[in-house]
């Protein structure tokens, strides 16, 4: 192995962080570190936590850390954080709300931006577990930003994904919706005691129970929770949630390596695939100066925006 895929095998923190800066920067040379790093990935069990901004994920994800370390689990946490309109950088709130774990060598925390990316998870993200997972963390937290209901992409890379609603946003009126609330494998009814929770769990449960039929067929049935993040209420009964379903995966999946799974092996292929195609179709449009051709053309009104990307795709479809 290089120098770099050694040392992040071996744990080493500055090389873990300047690795996913190059990452999320997008620096080409990460490619080859990261085939390296695959090998040996495929050992943490990675727990995606979304939900709707303002329900509380962070504080969850900053009394997650402290019971797992507790259990002595070494964990990694990845918030990703909305993208600053000026830097491109990630909006860093949530990396300061876990202050308290920043001097923990057992825990490695990265912010990372969504680039524009409205999934979730970008394939940035993505190589960021995987870096986690071999730097030899047991347990690989992904917070999400919170974009609401089509924030499904998490699904795809974690084993087990957690809901986090509150009452009095209208989450009980996104229960019966599809989208991101289908996904959850564990709802968690955050500042519970707020007015209004007991019908949040009703509410929940009677979307549940509509998909009933998959559940007799042993499927499994997510639980609905209360906690009280802020005050370090219900984070353990959680934990013990995340563990049955941990064992269920094991059951019935045959492992927890998602390297063994072809649905998931598919996924992970396909959005790398597109991502790289984007990258690659952009940079020649880029770099032939037709990009910006069309961009003048436009300015000028000698164009439409429509007939301008149909002339600067279809070209390249065809190769």
């Amino acid at each position: 192995m290089s120098s770099i895929a050694e040392k992040v095998v071996a744990g080493d923190i500055r090389t873990v962080a300047r690795l996913i800066r190059d990452i999320d920067d997008g620096m080409p040379e990460v490619r080859e570190v990261l085939k390296e790093l695959y090998p040996h990935t495929g050992n943490a069990y990675i727990i995606g936590i979304t939900g709707s901004p303002g329900v509380g994920k962070s504080t969850l994800v900053d009394q997650m850390v402290g019971h797992l370390r507790q259990r002595d689990k070494t964990v990694g946490v990845l918030a990703v954080d909305p993208t600053s309109p000026f830097s491109g950088g990630a909006i860093l709130g949530d990396r300061v709300r876990m202050q308290r774990h920043s001097m923990d060598p057992g825990v490695f925390i990265r912010s990372l931006a969504t680039r524009g990316h409205f999934g979730g998870l970008t394939q940035s993200t993505r190589s960021a577990i995987d870096v986690l997972d071999a730097m030899g963390k047991d347990y690989v937290l992904v917070e999400t930003v919170g974009v609401g209901q089509d924030e499904v992409d998490v699904v795809r890379s974690a084993h087990t994904t957690v809901i986090v609603v509150i009452p009095g946003m209208g989450d009980d009126i996104q229960a019966i919706k599809a989208g991101i609330l289908e996904v959850g494998d564990i709802f968690l009814i955050n500042k519970s005691d707020r007015e209004g929770a007991d019908k949040t769990v009703s509410d929940l449960r009677l979307m549940i129970e509509m998909d009933q039929k998959k559940y007799e067929e042993g499927g499994w049935k997510p639980p609905i929770l209360k906690v009280e993040a802020v005050f370090d209420k219900g984070i353990d009964e959680f934990l013990e949630a995340v563990d049955q379903h941990a064992a269920y995966l094991a059951k019935t999946e045959g492992g927890l390596d998602f390297r063994g799974n072809r649905n998931k092996v598919r996924e992970e292929l396909r959005e790398m695939v597109k991502a790289r195609l984007l990258e690659e179709a952009l940079d020649r449009l880029t770099k032939s100066g037709e990009f910006d051709r069309a961009v003048e053309l436009i300015v000028e009104k000698k164009i439409d925006p429509y007939t301008a990307c149909e002339d600067l795709v279809l070209p390249v479809s065809k190769q």
